[in-house]
């Protein structure tokens, strides 16, 4: 973002006048923060929506101008393609973090999967942290190896279980998960569609003024983080019922939160993408002479970036009301009272996935938000410091180790996984907004374009004749086809290389098992020989 804010600071940005004003002509008319008298407790309610001082501020897409440099051409900047490369940039470098952790995960889980035998030796050979110091410490190392342990005895009673029942009981068994899975897909169902109706209700009636204009602007919002807290724990509960192992159990309540959590999301782009473009009919007439609905929307992309910002802020106000008004009364009432109540419920449990998840979701967001908010990433960056420091609290005063762990190496994949799947969603979202949707012509460095991404082929003709050359030289068959066979030979370099290293592992962890077979047959042996050479020593004791 710096790139594009501190540039538009020196241009003159708030001087230029040729945003955020209002002006003549149709498809013109956007005056964000009007110059009247405002109520103290307004500015509050601007600085929770998104709307006002805070919409009339380098926070949002609306406020950038279409500026090249100055007049007198003594500094040049092209405002609008560094702000379109800075989200491009953005979002590689992002896809680069995620596929190199997914990398170092993937060779991680490689390591140390495969069979039990394996997994056993690893965690007692290889489990204990020699740099443990302190009581504590120790306890809380000796609890995470007996855990560990715990899940996977318990995964290997269940496949014993599960080998052993009968024909009837497997199709009672399969009939019982069909059903659940049934009714969980409802559950997820009503969520989305109650998102979808929030989010249609809440841009037909934001202009309601006060409190009650700020709790229906917020309406999809908490209807969201409504449904991505209640429905995962009913989910929760109907995966206990479908008698899966431990690990299953975990990933079965991770999809389902997976799903509400990232459609959810893309319902309510979904629904505002419709309202924006007239559900995509550019004949119809709220857009028939804008392109979009210029009348609800003005600056189209300063009110997706104001939901973006919306459910940030709301994640992070939430999860403080949690810990101050639930967590630490819910600890002291368990710790002070001895009801049978009170010690029923216990403290709370960190469950580690759906707080990883909650991460997940609030990145997604930032994603979806970054190219109309440009600042969206530095706030979410507070936010995670904010609630990094909330979870300690919680995690140290309020909670108790939970009963059940997760695999952290398949897990941290499976994790980066779907952080690539909201990753996606958001790129598809930037890319239909650079290239579907007419810019906003009242606001924003490309109100003048037929689309966002049209500034990037003007920008390319006004470069040198050899910069241009050479451009086309890189698009060009001459140099993408080898180009092409050259990462084919390097990717199957490194397939062969993984099949190598793979069949080496396997080949390692059967070597081991059969050197531990081995020694108990010795052991047997052993044990055999001893018993022959007893006997007769018995034999003579007792004939003496």
């Amino acid at each position: 973002a710096g790139f594009v804010i501190i540039p538009s600071f020196v241009l003159g940005s708030a001087e230029s006048g040729f945003v955020n004003r209002t002006e003549e002509g149709p498809c013109m008319t956007y005056d964000p923060n009007p110059n009247t008298l405002v109520a103290f407790y307004e500015y509050f309610l601007h600085l929770l929506s998104g709307t006002g001082f805070m919409e009339d501020s380098f926070m949002f897409y609306g406020y950038y101008n279409n500026n090249t440099g100055t007049e007198d051409g003594s500094r040049a900047y092209n405002i609008p393609l560094a702000y379109i490369f800075t989200a491009i940039f953005y979002f590689a470098f992002c896809l680069c973090c995620i596929i190199a952790r997914m990398g170092t995960a993937a060779r991680v889980a490689v390591a140390t999967g495969g069979s039990t035998v394996g997994n056993y030796s690893m965690i007692v050979f290889t489990g204990w942290d020699f740099g443990c110091l302190g009581n504590q410490a120790t306890k809380l190392k000796q609890k995470n190896i007996y855990y560990r342990l715990q899940v996977d005895l318990e995964e290997e009673r269940i496949k014993k279980q599960a080998a052993s029942l009968t024909p009837w009981r497997k199709v009672a068994l399969y009939s019982l998960r069909i059903l659940m899975f049934v009714v969980a897909l409802g559950l997820i169902g009503a969520a989305f569609f109650g998102i979808f109706k929030a989010t249609d209700f809440s841009q037909k009636h934001m202009e309601q003024p006060g409190f009650l204009g700020l709790l229906i602007e917020f309406l999809p919002s908490i209807v969201i983080t409504t449904g991505n807290f209640l429905v995962p724990l009913l989910c929760d509960q109907i995966a206990l019922i479908e008698k899966y192992s431990p690990s299953i159990t975990v990933v079965m309540a991770l999809l389902r939160a997976v799903v509400l959590r990232l459609v959810s999301l893309g319902i309510l782009l979904f629904t505002l993408c419709s309202q924006i473009t007239c559900s995509g009919n550019a004949e119809a007439s709220a857009c028939q002479q804008c392109r979009y609905d210029h009348e609800k929307y003005p600056c189209w992309e300063t009110r997706v970036g104001q939901e973006m910002y919306k459910l940030m802020l709301f994640d992070l106000l939430v999860n403080i009301a949690l810990l101050v008004l639930v967590e630490f009364p819910r600890r002291i009432v368990v710790d002070n009272w001895s009801c049978k109540l009170s010690q029923l419920v216990g403290r709370q449990e960190f469950v580690v996935p759906s707080n990883v998840l909650g991460l997940v979701y609030g990145q997604t967001v930032v994603w979806a938000g970054a190219l109309f908010c440009p600042l969206l990433p530095l706030m979410n960056t507070i936010k995670f410091v904010i609630l990094f420091y909330c979870k300690k609290i919680t995690l140290f005063h309020n909670c108790r180790p939970a009963l059940k762990t997760f695999r952290s190496t398949t897990s941290t994949f499976f994790f980066l996984v779907v952080l690539l799947f909201g990753w996606t969603l958001a790129l598809v979202v930037m890319i239909y907004s650079l290239a579907v949707i007419n810019p906003s012509m009242a606001c924003g460095p490309f109100r003048f374009f037929p689309s966002m991404w049209k500034i990037v082929p003007n920008s390319f003709y006004c470069l040198s004749k050899v910069t241009q050359d050479f451009l086309f030289f890189i698009g060009s068959q001459a140099f993408s086809i080898p180009l092409f066979a050259l990462s084919c030979v390097i990717m199957c370099y490194f397939v062969a290389l993984a099949s190598i290293y793979g069949k080496s592992v396997e080949m390692l962890k059967a070597q081991l098992k059969l050197e531990g077979q081995d020694k108990q047959f010795l052991v047997k042996q052993i044990e055999r020989i001893k018993q022959q050479h007893l006997m007769p020593a018995l034999s003579a004791e007792v004939q003496d």
